[in-house]
């Protein structure tokens, strides 16, 4: 019976196609938006965790100054190498520190220059920031002791000093010091903000101490933390070491700010979540806007078709018959226009990803949960037509013109 049912309903909305597909348009925007906006926004949440990731898995960054917007570090003390070694001793849970101090200088192989920063840290700067080599080598502890003018260079630098010629084994010229290149650091691309990640030149922190910055302060450094342990409280075991190292008292604040890469993606992935939900929920309207479509042409297709009700009751289709035929139409109409509305949403989201800078991923869950929203609109609102047809009276039926 409901097969029978169902082929009745595909044929009355094969016979108006175009006032079909009219009717079904607004289930197909409304599908289609909300499908798009959620895949993209739970892309772009990916993403956003993604970058933050690429800095380091639970990495507290280290600074002077009260941080951006409050006065910055221009004149809050500086670190030293003392410091950094007290909280690798002396603060639990933390797997490695890297010091760093920095400098832009023009880096230079034969004919080609190109301007970027080098940074003098340890070899902890690389597994504190999940940086891989793709050939040579990191320093040796005799390099990191003595301070010898050895680096290692991203992939930016490469491309651009080196061209096709093979990077280690050969100089770099910085300012006025020579530079043997012993490694060359895996692409890691663009992030999602800040700086070009492939565009340093790494060397042992005493080499740009001496070489390039002449003095021992150290302007920043980076603290992983075990995974075991909670982010937020390594970040008040070091405030309070460096507020005793610091000599800072209880009436003072903190003359240095802690950067936790993990707060600052929880917060950023929650605020896109967020948005996402706000988004698909606007998108949504255009569901309900659909469903009443929908009733709309129902309660016109019941009243065109009053006698052929009339027949069908007076050689005696049962109520819920009748009801159940109306019903099943309004369904496969809004079914129909979910499907279309999830293939216009696929061709959408994997035509908008690559200008978001974001990867697609299909998503079953929300595809599924939109084709069972178009569902329940078709029931909703075509119960009202549906029950409507199947209460006339067979006799007022027949005598309708």
């Amino acid at each position: 019976m409901l097969g029978t049912t169902l082929l009745l309903a595909l044929r009355e909305i094969r016979r108006h196609v175009l006032r079909s597909f009219l009717t079904t348009l607004g289930i197909i925007i409304g599908v289609a938006a909300v499908v798009t906006m959620v895949t993209l926004g739970n892309a772009a949440t990916r993403s956003v965790e993604q970058s933050i990731s690429n800095l380091g898995a639970n990495l507290l960054t280290v600074r002077p100054g009260q941080g951006f917007g409050r006065g910055g570090g221009a004149f809050a003390p500086q670190f030293s190498l003392d410091d950094v070694a007290a909280v690798r001793q002396q603060i639990g849970g933390v797997l490695y520190v890297a010091p760093q101090t920095s400098a832009s200088v023009t880096a230079v192989h034969e004919a080609q220059n190109w301007s970027t920063t080098v940074a003098g840290t340890t070899n902890d700067y690389f597994a504190s920031s999940s940086l891989t080599l793709e050939s040579g080598r990191l320093f040796t502890e005799e390099e990191e002791g003595a301070g010898k003018s050895v680096c290692v260079i991203g992939a930016t630098i490469a491309t651009n000093l080196f061209k096709q010629i093979e990077p280690l084994g050969r100089s770099l010229r910085l300012r006025d010091i020579s530079c043997e290149v012993i490694g060359v650091l895996a692409k890691r691309g663009q992030a999602g903000f800040g700086p070009d990640q492939d565009d340093q030149v790494v060397m042992p922190i005493k080499a740009v101490m001496r070489r390039l910055t002449g003095r021992q302060d150290v302007g920043s450094f980076q603290v992983a933390v075990d995974k075991r342990f909670e982010t937020k409280n390594v970040s008040a075991s070091i405030t309070a070491l460096l507020r005793e190292r610091r000599n800072i008292v209880a009436s003072m604040d903190d003359n240095f700010n802690i950067f936790d890469a993990k707060q600052l993606s929880d917060t950023l992935a929650s605020t896109t979540r967020t948005m996402t939900t706000l988004l698909g929920a606007v998108a949504a309207v255009s569901l309900l806007v659909g469903g009443i479509g929908i009733m709309n042409i129902m309660l016109v297709s019941v009243t065109e078709r009053t006698r052929e009700i009339g027949i069908r009751l007076a050689i005696g289709a049962l109520r819920r018959e009748v009801l159940l035929q109306f019903l099943v139409e309004a369904v496969t109409l809004s079914c129909l226009g979910g499907v279309v509305g999830l293939l216009v949403a696929l061709l959408a989201s994997m035509g908008l990803a690559p200008l978001m800078r974001t990867s697609f991923e299909f998503d079953p869950s929300i595809n599924l949960l939109a084709f069972s929203f178009s569902f329940v609109i078709g029931v909703v609102f075509g119960f009202f037509p549906a029950r409507r047809a199947a209460s006339m009276n067979p006799i007022d039926a027949l005598r309708h013109e």
